[in-house]
């Protein structure tokens, strides 16, 4: 009998949206492939392990605050990173010891940034499924990252103007933490010193529909496999088909794992100001005191893609797993990007015509109502959500993926 090809996952398990896509991709590797995870993190985690993949848990682990520090600095709202010498030091002796224990013949990491590294120091090619916005080619080539939020001329020439001093840090400045060119040294890998060349692999799978790549050149190493989100195999609960059963139209609403507890109660007093239903999944964000407006019905996490054809529109972070799942099933939104690579996908979906754009600080103020009653009764929005659904039924990123990958090792 052919033995299988062992394939080690690394995705940040406390990221719900990266979590899911590793748990894609590996369902659709042939039966010749033998996927196994690893993670430090074990917030989503069960959803690894009611997937059927057998998990490693992984030390050192982040805590709470560490954890909080590597969102700040992975949304560039600190320069200060939780990765200390002897933290990517131990991750990455440990990820080489997973490599040669499971004769792993390919690595897929999310956003695990040791992965690039042991990886590297162990001759395992790198797969890196991922969203194009923040990549080196994408802030090399692109005249606008949104940096700069606003309408107007001026602030377009802003946001030139700091997309070209962006680029020149991203792309050429040692600005990556010093520990990964430490350690890479170590281990006999040349330095990751930038942030581009940190976060890029052998192999770049980037999750994105044709148009969203219109206008550029794409390099050998980075290759088109199409929207990969979750598909969660849980049931949707009663009150989302009670909600939708009523005349009021039913609003989605969802952050992620990137949003806050702020952003969630504004959002939640601007829904409360609509004649909606909501149902939102922000149960992480939301105190048992707090006093939400009565439409606002707060779950735990749900099976966004079964939500088509039950909720009428959504307002959500920018995420690109949140995006895909709202474009894929026709539903037209309000996205609010936390950074910008969520910027970056909000801003695209609006030009197509299915979503609106808005900073998270007018969240819940009047153009925020405004926004959410559009998406829900224009009919241009609407018929371009509808368009999109239909691109997004001829896509399987995750099949995709998998076929590169078997294809390469």
């Amino acid at each position: 009998m052919t033995r299988k090809k062992r394939i080690l996952f690394c995705p940040v398990t406390f990221n719900l949206a990266e979590t899911t896509r590793m748990i894609q991709v590996a369902r659709a590797l042939g039966a010749g492939c033998d996927p196994v995870f690893m993670g430090y993190e074990h917030d989503f985690v069960h959803l690894i392990t009611d997937a059927g993949f057998p998990y490693i848990a992984c030390e050192p682990a982040w805590s709470d605050a560490e954890r909080d520090q590597a969102m700040a600095f992975d949304q560039g709202r600190s320069m200060t990173s939780p990765f200390t010498r002897e933290l990517v030091a131990a991750r990455v002796a440990r990820e080489r010891e997973l490599i040669r224990e499971h004769d792993a013949r390919a690595v897929v990491t999310g956003s695990n940034l040791t992965s690039f590294i042991a990886a590297r120091a162990e001759s395992v090619p790198l797969f890196f499924p991922v969203p194009f916005a923040l990549t080196e080619p994408q802030v090399a080539q692109t005249p606008h990252l949104w940096l700069v939020q606003g309408r107007g001329r001026l602030a377009r020439i802003a946001d030139r103007l700091a997309t070209a001093a962006f680029r020149g840090f991203y792309n050429s400045v040692p600005l990556a933490p010093k520990a990964f060119a430490t350690v890479a040294r170590d281990n006999g890998v040349p330095p990751l010193k930038t942030i581009g060349s940190l976060i890029t692999a052998d192999h770049n799978l980037l999750t994105e529909m044709p148009w969203e790549l219109d206008g550029f050149t794409l390099p050998p190493s980075f290759t088109r496999v199409g929207p990969i989100f979750a598909d969660i195999d849980a049931p949707i609960p009663p009150i989302v088909e009670e909600l939708a059963a009523r005349d009021e139209p039913l609003v989605y609403l969802a952050l992620g794992s990137s949003g806050n507890r702020e952003l969630a109660l504004q959002c939640a007093d601007g829904l409360g100001k609509l004649p909606v239903n909501v149902v939102a999944p922000i149960r992480q964000f939301v105190r048992d005191d707090d006093e939400l407006p009565p439409n606002i019905h707060v779950t735990d996490l749900l099976p966004a893609p079964k939500l088509g054809g039950l909720v009428d529109a959504a307002v959500i972070h920018g995420g690109q797993g949140t995006v895909q799942t709202a474009c894929a099933t026709g539903v037209p939104f309000v996205g609010m990007g936390l950074q910008p690579e969520q910027t970056w996908h909000v801003r695209l979906c609006e030009k197509r015509g299915n979503a609106i754009s808005l900073p998270p600080k007018k969240a819940g103020s009047t153009e925020f109502v405004l926004a959410v009653d559009r998406v829900l009764h224009d009919p241009a929005v609407r018929r371009a959500a509808e368009e999109v659904r239909a691109a997004y039924a001829t896509e399987d990123g995750a099949a995709a993926s998998a076929r590169y990958i078997e294809q390469h090792i």
